[in-house]
């Protein structure tokens, strides 16, 4: 559909837009810098012996969870294979840091230091990989003595790293994790999520992933695997969505009159844009301005908009799809519909509406189709030509309805490279654009915060938040259900007087919020955490009919910083003040009322310890 999309605004002269609240373009921009790649890798988890992840909730909610958990259960318990070892740096205790092995709950925004400090040690004890020729990927011996400045002993205290975390001395542990990394061949080093969403991510995130180089796994079976370039010469392998920077640029031509019309399909800008941002207020005020909602359900956006056409839902329309990332070969899904739509609406397709105004406008040299499945049907004629992949036919029409039937192609012979070859330099490159996190606003005080948010298990960005199967899934940790909830560590809940179910004021320098307090000992005491998606102001009555206490956007806080170099939201860069409201409410939750507490506390349990990892 993106294709189709591209060629109606180039033909009237418009502009396409991506939108992901929760962006992947810091990710995008250091595969492209670490590995000159254009399309999102693939992780081959399955035949890693040990991973080492820095902030992605890959088993939650991070890119591709299904993908991952397969391959991660592989990494586990997969038949005729050893048990791999994981560890998790990560400033929250996600679903992912509660499988690991080790979870490191590091100062946020220091990842990237993090991983240039294995890296240093890596290279000083000449640990790397065979074959890896480290003078060029250092960058000699000034590449050297650069990467000596990140040294655990520097490192360590810089990112809040403390025995009690490490289970001993802080350096030594990250000595012995870098030779541990090094040792398990092969392995594979991930960054992502709060990782990258930093002022400095894009920083964090090429460091990280240039830990590949070290150990020998990029392009290589058990490391990062690439894909290929799609199948069609016309349609990207890669989707693009726009920064804050851009969308910052789009309100203000909203506000200065240049942009007349506004066609929203499938997003939600508004409740997924910080509130400092004022794109709602551009858009009401605005004098000569169409703004049409292609939304099959009422969002907050979609209730600005002078017409409503809803589209069909995904089982009543066509569609395709090359998945992102692929599975590192080429691949190509294929959507029919399965149920008709409502006789009384049958409403037309959001694509089958740009064919018909292209029509309408006298575009159709750009757009010559008659309908979307008559594209999806040239597409499906293309993949026949090329005479290979998994769909034998001997005619285009047989080709099609075997395309049908198994609902894609793909074609394991097309594989992504495996001859990746660092820039000169990489190392070096890198550690001389390091850079310290920046917290604009409310300050670094004793009084204020981390604020980590992360993507709802269900309601990811606030994406299925009408949906009330989703709306009362329990959280896979808290057991939380249809609230916004604030996990905040035991120690500075009882500095507060916070008890579980106390309403909780979250203050920024932009605004405030409510939210009903999760206290825990799996939060790190300078730093309370905020699940993206609830706080809609339209929509069905599961998104909506809850106050403010129970049910809060956490983007209205959060500051307007951008990564550098990318221009994305740098969400969890944020600090903010908690205070208590007073109020109080029961915390809607799965799990009882009994706490869970670490086991050896007590005299009769002195026979429980916990089995260290390497014991494991």
């Amino acid at each position: 559909m993106a294709l189709l999309v591209d060629r109606f605004v180039t033909a009237i002269g418009g502009e396409h837009q991506g939108f992901e609240a929760i962006d992947n373009n810091t990710y995008r921009a250091a595969v492209k810098n670490v590995f000159d790649q254009d399309s999102l890798p693939d992780l081959d988890l399955e035949n890693s012996k040990f991973i080492l992840s820095f902030g992605a909730d890959f088993l939650s909610t991070w890119v591709s969870p299904t993908r991952f958990s397969r391959g991660y259960g592989e990494f586990r318990q997969g038949h005729g294979r050893d048990r791999g070892m994981f560890y998790q740096i990560d400033s929250r205790f996600s679903m992912t840091a509660a499988n690991s092995d080790k979870w490191l709950p590091v100062r946020p925004g220091w990842e990237g230091y993090l991983a240039l400090s294995l890296a240093q040690v890596i290279v000083a004890e000449t640990l790397q990989a065979d074959g890896v020729d480290i003078d060029s990927l250092v960058g000699g011996d000034a590449g050297r003595q650069t990467l000596n400045n990140f040294s655990p002993e520097i490192v360590a205290p810089m990112a809040g790293l403390t025995p009690a975390m490490t289970g001993g001395d802080p350096v030594g542990f990250l000595k012995d994790l870098a030779r541990r990394f090094a040792a398990n061949q092969p392995s594979i080093a991930i960054g992502g999520g709060s990782a990258g969403a930093q002022s400095n991510g894009l920083f964090n995130l090429e460091a990280i992933y240039a830990l590949n180089y070290l150990v020998g796994t990029a392009g290589k079976k058990g490391g990062v695997r690439f894909n290929p370039a799609s199948p069609w010469s016309d349609v990207p392998s890669a989707s693009k969505a726009g920064s804050l920077d851009d969308w910052a640029r789009i309100t203000e031509q909203i506000r200065s009159g240049q942009t007349k019309l506004l066609m929203l399909h499938g997003v939600d800008p508004i409740h997924g844009l910080p509130d400092s941002l004022q794109l709602r207020d551009a858009i009401t005020q605005a004098d000569d301005l169409l703004v049409v909602s292609f939304s099959p359900f009422l969002d907050d956006t979609s209730a600005l908009a002078d017409i409503i056409l809803p589209d069909r839902v995904s089982m009543e329309d066509w569609g395709d799809d090359i998945s992102e990332p692929g599975p590192g070969y080429q691949a190509v899904g294929l959507q029919q519909p399965v149920v008709n739509p409502l006789f009384e609406l049958d409403p037309l397709s959001f694509p089958d509406v740009l064919l018909t105004m292209a029509q309408e406008l006298g575009k159709e040299a750009d757009l010559p189709w008659a309908n979307f499945k008559s594209m999806l049907r040239e597409g499906s004629d293309a993949l026949f030509n090329l005479n290979r992949g998994s769909i034998e036919a001997s005619t285009a029409d047989e080709f099609w309805n075997n395309l049908l039937k198994r609902g894609g192609w793909w074609d394991e012979l097309r594989n992504g490279s495996t001859t990746v070859k660092p820039a000169d330099g990489l190392l070096k490159t890198i550690a001389e654009k390091a850079s310290q996190p920046a917290f604009a606003g409310i300050g670094m005080g004793s009084d204020s915060l981390y604020l980590v948010p992360f993507a709802h298990n269900t309601l990811l960005d606030g994406y299925n938040g009408h949906l009330p199967w989703l709306q009362s899934a329990p959280d896979p940790l808290s057991t939380v259900t249809w609230q916004t909830w604030v996990e905040i560590s035991d120690a500075t809940a009882d500095q507060l007087g916070v008890k579980e179910g106390d309403i909780l004021r979250i203050e920024s320098s932009k605004d405030s919020i409510r939210a009903v307090a999760y206290p825990s000992p799996a939060v790190p005491p300078d730093t309370i955490s905020i699940p993206f998606g609830q706080g809609r102001k339209h929509g069905s009555e599961y998104a909506t009919d809850r106050n403010g206490s129970e049910s809060s956007n956490v983007m209205d806080i959060l500051e307007t910083t951008t990564v550098s170099g990318t221009g994305s939201l740098a969400w969890a860069g944020t600090r903010v003040r908690v205070t208590k409201t007073g109020d109080s409410v029961s915390i809607s939750k799965l799990e009882g009322s009994v706490r869970s507490e670490e086991i050896g506390i007590l005299p009769a349990e002195d026979i429980i310890k916990t089995i260290a990892p390497e014991n494991a």
